[in-house]
């Protein structure tokens, strides 16, 4: 089959790299054009660009396909399939129709839940003890596609947004694989979604990673993990802003107010919430490497017992 694949992260990257181990024909390669980066703010070029440059594939960096030089250039590759995996821009209906089995794509949850930018970190700050990869046939709506083929992994209980994130690309590049075969091989059999199922994954911004202390302790544990590698949840003690790597719920009642430090042990940094309390394990604190706060603790840096962190009110 005459593939195009879509992408731009390393998650799309992940499955790009593959469908070429799998030997498939990929004529054409789109993702969104570079972007500044870094302290320099030099313009990168994507992962999934990167892969293809090393492969010796076409890539094309439209805006956006609003412009019909945008679809005829696409339309020209003769696509039997265009497979879209963390693109970053909704594909029109006029778009969806230029390949002969239209497009497919690998979709991060277990739809039809989580459907949006950021299923793997909302199923672990929701408290969802399973996760997956969905490939779905594409229509116009977000994520609504009926579905090929599903693949389970469970979210284990030190599992991070950065650890989920890289075991679903694992086996949903795997799925992708696997799905391009049964369009090889005849029709495909689709599953169409439960509309009423569905939870909406909002894209995640660096405000709502900051702490909020008045929350329990269980539903701030669950976000440190989501937000871990990015944005990286964050409190303030001071003016410094303290970077929250790994935490606990620790099992204490108490009536302080939320955000104080109850006390400072071995265990790390105890800090009561509305219900229980957080021990911080590892943080970063300015100008520091990500340390574990037993080794913080017997530096004797300056965490002071009582003192309340700045939080949401």
């Amino acid at each position: 089959m005459r593939i195009v694949f879509a992408g731009t992260p390393g998650f799309a990257a992940t499955h790009l790299e593959a469908l070429l181990k799998a030997d498939m024909e990929i004529v054409g390669v789109y993702t969104q054009p570079d972007r500044p980066a870094g302290r320099g703010k030099k313009l990168m070029a994507s992962p999934v660009k990167q892969l293809a440059i090393e492969n010796n594939i076409e890539v094309f960096q439209p805006l956006n396909f609003k412009e019909q030089d945008a679809r005829d250039q696409l339309a020209e590759l003769k696509p039997d399939l265009m497979i879209v995996v963390a693109y970053g821009l909704l594909l029109p209906q006029s778009v969806l129709d230029i390949p002969t089995h239209g497009c497919i794509n690998s979709h991060a949850s277990l739809l039809p839940r989580w459907r949006g930018a950021a299923p793997i970190q909302r199923a672990i700050e929701a408290g969802d003890t399973v996760s997956g990869v969905t490939v779905m046939q594409m229509e116009a709506g977000l994520d609504t596609g009926p579905m090929i083929q599903k693949v389970e992994t469970p979210i284990m209980p030190g599992d991070t947004g950065g650890t989920l994130h890289d075991r679903l690309a694992k086996i949903g590049s795997e799925a992708v694989v696997q799905t391009v075969a049964k369009f090889e091989s005849g029709p495909v059999l689709k599953e169409i979604q439960d509309d009423s199922l569905t939870c909406y994954a909002h894209k995640l911004n660096k405000a709502e990673a900051m702490i909020n202390w008045h929350q329990p302790a269980d539903l701030i544990v669950q976000k440190i993990k989501a937000f871990n590698p990015a944005p990286m949840c964050f409190t303030l003690l001071g003016d410094s802003r303290i970077r929250v790597l790994k935490a606990q719920v620790y099992p204490q009642n108490h009536y302080s107010i939320p955000g104080t430090v109850l006390t400072v042990n071995n265990l790390g940094i105890i800090i009561a919430c509305k219900e229980n309390a957080v021990v911080l394990e590892q943080v970063t604190i300015p100008g520091k490497k990500p340390m574990m706060v037993s080794d913080l603790l017997n530096g004797k840096h300056p965490f002071v017992e009582n003192y309340v962190l700045a939080s949401e009110q």
